[in-house]
């Protein structure tokens, strides 16, 4: 796959569209958005991180807290009590920092071109503020 394009399933597709369409709750809203974002992870592992051994190392570390934050997020929108679900909420946005974590030092190590990663750095960047804002709300 060339730069920052990524071909997504046609079921992917029409989730988009239905989300679009449709109002979902907040929760079933950013569970798809969530396991979107993991699914593209996983993608730009396969397809960029590979070349060298500082790239497939930092590439494995951002494939794990990026799908930890789809994996963590279905686990709040299940929990069973506030307290429950704020601290699984807490635990993605720690998954979606790291995320971006990573993305950062690939950057600032000039190990790949930005126009490789930078669709996939503003998205971990959104989720980072849209769960940070959550959890602050949540607080009070």
């Amino acid at each position: 796959m060339c730069g920052e394009h990524y071909i997504l399933s046609r079921k992917y597709i029409l989730i988009l569209k239905y989300i679009i369409m449709t109002e979902l709750s907040f929760g079933e809203k950013y569970n798809l958005r969530t396991k979107r974002f993991a699914v593209q992870a996983i993608l730009f592992y396969v397809n960029h991180c590979k070349k060298t051994e500082e790239l497939r190392i930092i590439g494995r570390q951002f494939l794990r807290s990026s799908t930890s934050v789809a994996a963590n997020f279905r686990a709040f929108t299940r929990g069973r009590s506030e307290a429950e679900k704020f601290s699984k909420l807490s635990i993605v946005l720690e998954e979606s920092d790291e995320s971006v974590f990573w993305l950062e030092l690939i950057e600032e190590a000039e190990l790949m071109p930005l126009e490789n990663f930078n669709s996939i750095k503003n998205e971990a960047l959104e989720l980072l503020k849209i769960i940070s804002t959550t959890r602050k709300h949540m607080k009070n």
